[in-house]
Order: C-alpha cells, then sequence, then structure tokens
C-alpha cells in the first residue's frame, strides 16, 4: 500500500504544453503505470489540442470532469503558479502538486489562506514531487534509483531526496513512497502531515526524514513522533557542515531569531527518539541499523 497516490491515481497536468511541463510529463508517463495514469492537460489558450495523446483542456474543472483526473501536477511559471493552485482547489481536487520555484510568498500566502476551507491537499511548491516506485511518480524524481520497498521518506530538500533513495538502494532497500515536500517558507503539507500517513500504512515499516535549517516543522514532527509514531525514524537536517566543509542547505531555508539551526533541530530529534546522523552519507546505513 502506498500514500496519496498509486497505479489507480489520474493526473493532469497544468503547465503540459511548455517546455519543462512537456519534458517532465513525458518522462512520468514513461514510467511504470503512467501510460494510464496521466490523463489530460491544461491550458486555457490550447484546448482541443494533444500531447503525445494526452488531451488538453482549457480548465481544471473541465479536465477533471471529461478524463476523471483528481491530482493536479503543476510546471506553471511563478508569476501564475499560485493561481494555478487555486485553479485546482477550486475544482476539489484530491490533491496538488506544484514544482514550480521562486513564486512570491504573498501569492502562497494568499493561496494558503484560500485553502483553508477546501479539502485539496498540495505538496510544495519548489519540490521535486512524489513518486511510488514500480507504480507512479509525479514531478521531477528520476525514477530509475527507485524501486519498491518498505521504507517511507520524506524531505524538504529535493537533491537529498535522490541521495537518500540512492543510499538505501545501496543497502538494499526499497521504498513505499517518497515526498520532496519543498523548501519554501509557505508550502501544502509538513513533515508531520507525511508521518501520520507513513505511521498508518501497514507497508512502511521505517521512514527517513530529511529536515532543513529554519522553522519548526521538523521540532513539531520530532514531538509528535515521540508520543504517536509507532515505526522507527532516522533523520538528518541539511545546514550542517558537511564531511567535506561545504554547507548543506536550501534556498528557502532560513534561520530567524536565532532558532532554527541545524543543531537545534538534530538535539530536538534526539530527544524525542529519533536515531539522527550528522553526516549526510550515512543516511543509508542508520536506517538499514535500525532495521536489523
Amino acid at each position: 500500500m502506498a500514500i496519496l497516490v498509486n497505479k489507480s491515481t489520474r493526473v493532469m497536468t497544468q503547465g503540459i504544453t511548455g517546455k519543462t511541463g512537456q519534458f517532465h510529463t513525458r518522462a512520468c508517463v514513461d514510467y511504470a503505470n503512467g501510460k494510464s495514469c496521466f490523463v489530460a492537460g491544461v491550458n486555457p489558450r490550447k484546448p482541443g489540442e494533444n500531447l503525445d495523446g494526452i488531451p488538453i483542456y482549457a480548465t481544471v474543472k473541465e479536465a477533471k470532469q471529461a478524463s476523471g483526473a483528481t491530482v493536479s501536477v503543476i510546471y506553471v511559471p511563478p508569476p501564475f503558479a499560485a493561481a494555478a493552485i487555486d485553479e485546482a482547489v477550486d475544482a476539489e481536487l484530491d490533491l496538488v502538486i506544484c514544482i514550480t520555484e521562486g513564486i512570491p510568498v504573498r501569492d502562497m500566502i494568499r493561496t494558503r489562506y484560500k485553502m483553508q476551507e477546501h479539502k485539496t491537499l498540495l505538496i510544495g511548491p519548489n519540490c521535486p514531487g512524489i513518486i511510488t516506485p514500480d507504480e507512479i511518480k509525479i514531478g521531477i524524481m528520476p525514477g530509475y534509483i527507485h524501486k519498491k520497498g518498505r521504507v517511507g521518506v520524506v524531505s524538504r530538500s529535493g537533491t537529498l531526496t535522490y541521495e537518500a533513495v540512492a543510499q538505501l538502494m545501496e543497502q538494499g532497500l526499497g521504498q513505499s513512497t517518497c515526498i520532496g515536500i519543498g523548501g519554501d517558507p509557505i508550502n501544502g503539507l509538513k513533515h508531520l502531515d507525511v508521518m501520520r500517513m507513513f505511521n498508518d500504512d501497514n507497508e512502511t515499516d521505517a521512514v527517513l526524514m530529511v529536515g532543513e535549517i529554519g522553522g519548526s516543522d521538523e521540532e513539531d514532527c520530532a514531538f509528535w513522533i515521540k508520543n504517536n509514531m509507532t515505526k522507527p525514524v532516522v533523520g538528518f537536517i541539511a545546514g550542517i557542515t558537511a564531511p567535506q566543509g561545504k554547507r548543506m542547505g536550501h534556498a528557502g531555508a532560513i534561520i530567524s531569531g536565532g532558532k532554527g539551526t541545524a543543531q537545534e533541530k538534530l538535539a530536538v530529534m534526539e530527544e524525542c527518539g529519533i536515531k539522527v546522523t550528522r553526516n549526510p552519507a550515512e543516511m543509508g546505513k542508520l536506517l538499514k541499523s535500525v532495521l536489523l
């Protein structure tokens, strides 16, 4: 069992005719069950056209009604991406994955406020997306590095999502679902939201959680894990100094008022019973150790 998406999910692409939308939609179609999962595109200027047989509609509502899609992935340019999320929310989709980077914070504040009275869940923005290995991928994750298994992955960092998966694969560990939640200050699902889902998933045995400096999302999740989680969790915080002397972190990760440092987050996570590593090269090995 996967969380949020599986081979039965039906997806539309908002921004399907742009260069990025075309490239990644084709890559998703070519992965696992993508041909049956990706059923519609949206571009208000090109209704009636198609991309490799995927019909394009003028609005999200029309695409939903015609195709049955309940999930959207967004590759719309930053000035228009928040409005694209709004349109998907107004259409009452189940899930929206916004890949777009650089959306103005003010736009996202308005969008998050509008979402409060709707059912739609949001992953992102500024994220790599979600993948349930060997079933479906939605976004820009490289599908070939994943395989089906029983480890859940949730990460604020896109590149460290890939690194975590690569290390798990080196240890012979597949993944149930991998989610890049994005590193922007105003986003959708948090670590805690995803952790609840993994805890309830009977085919996830352990979770690898990658956080970043800034905010308190990782600490909030850690306290919940201490009191509620029934499965082992391994953690790493991007923002510490890696062994090679390079600073690890996301452009959207900001420390405010001296709070939200990597060491502070790691200390809270350790206090809450999470096994943490301060070396990003050890994530996979540490996760395997908690399963032995």
